[in-house]
């Protein structure tokens, strides 16, 4: 349990994830303060917060900064090693998904953090999406009935490849590790481990380097979880359906955070993050159809609880061992695909 009241936080990157996605609440959420980040970006930081120590390097960060908190967001390649080396300063961190692009990595990690007493998590912030509270208190709440069928998609019209590392052929780029960390931590929570994984995992694009597009079928003994991500598609993006022995629940759209966020929406209000009414999903039972409130989300609810995890040893929002479930089925769809075999997780080595 720590004696102190404050976070001082430091931010690895200062790109779109890190001012997206975490800057908006270390800046409105007490305890955290942002107190230095690692960047090329020095001039504009400094513009824009004064008061932040600025290191061009993210070494230098990590052994001279006397931050508490670390947050990585660098490309997917360069988790592992600056984890550890963050780790080992006594930093508490979080990374961006994916956690690590290689399953020893992220138990190397885990023992590290362990040994350090240091919380170490993952940023899978889309378990705060509203549109998945939703299906999960649909399926807590038996209104679907026994699940039989569940289909997840995150879909977009992207037909051009793009100058950027996640569509470059580097160790943990392309779409699997991009929008697939999101997409199984969410059917996780909903499910659990599945008992075998069939995946199609493509580049589908001309002059694509790396994989754009994945097809996942997730084997339950009851039910099949189907996970979808493509650049192709044009049309209202489907996003859940949910088909039970009761009803099905279709939604489509993203939630809304995201571009609320990108458009400097303040995080501080309750309601901040819920949803427009004509963006709400439809419950469908033999009879009736009906449109359903999507519960309120709110990516806050992780760094409150990142915060209890920090000061008062609470439970961290989202497990580095959780986490590592992610990279195990990723590496186990990509043997699927290059196999074209249905890979039981007996084989997750």
């Amino acid at each position: 349990m720590s004696t102190t009241t404050e976070i001082k936080t430091a931010i690895i990157g200062y790109g779109f994830s890190a001012t997206t996605f975490h800057l908006p609440f270390v800046l409105n959420l007490p305890p955290f303060r942002f107190s230095a980040v690692s960047t090329s970006k020095g001039k504009q930081v400094q513009q824009q917060h004064p008061e932040v120590e600025v290191y061009a390097e993210a070494e230098a960060l990590l052994t001279q900064s006397d931050a508490d908190l670390v947050i990585i967001t660098a490309p997917n390649e360069a988790h592992f090693a600056l984890a550890k080396l963050a780790l080992q300063q006594g930093k508490h961190v979080v990374l961006e998904k994916p956690f690590v692009t290689r399953i020893e990595q992220g138990e190397e990690l885990i023992a590290l953090a362990k040994k350090q007493q240091r919380v170490l998590s993952v940023y899978h912030n889309r378990r705060w999406d509203g549109d998945f509270l939703t299906v999960q208190k649909l399926i807590a709440d038996g209104r679907l009935g026994r699940v039989r069928y569940f289909e997840s998609h995150f879909d977009r019209f992207r037909p051009e490849v793009r100058k950027r590392w996640r569509e470059s052929a580097v160790e943990g780029g392309g779409i699997l590790f991009d929008l697939g960390p999101h997409m199984l931590d969410q059917a996780l929570q909903l499910f659990g481990p599945p008992t075998a994984i069939t995946a199609q995992v493509k580049a589908l694009r001309p002059q694509a380097e790396v994989d754009d597009f994945f097809h996942l079928t997730l084997h339950y003994p009851e039910h099949l979880a189907v996970l979808r991500s493509s650049p192709f598609c044009a049309s209202p993006n489907l996003r859940f359906e949910v088909q039970g022995e009761t009803g099905s629940f279709i939604k489509h759209g993203l939630d809304p955070q995201e571009d609320r966020l990108k458009s400097s929406v303040r995080p501080v209000t309750a309601d901040w993050a819920q949803e427009n009414p004509e963006q709400y999903g439809q419950l469908y039972t033999a009879n009736v159809a009906q449109f359903v409130t999507t519960e309120t989300g709110g990516y806050q609810h992780y760094y409150r609880q990142l915060a209890r995890a920090i000061l008062d040893g609470g439970d961290v929002p989202v497990s580095a061992e959780q986490a590592l479930w992610n990279i195990r089925l990723i590496h186990l769809a990509q043997q699927s695909a290059a196999s074209g075999e249905t890979i039981p997780l007996s084989r997750k080595k």
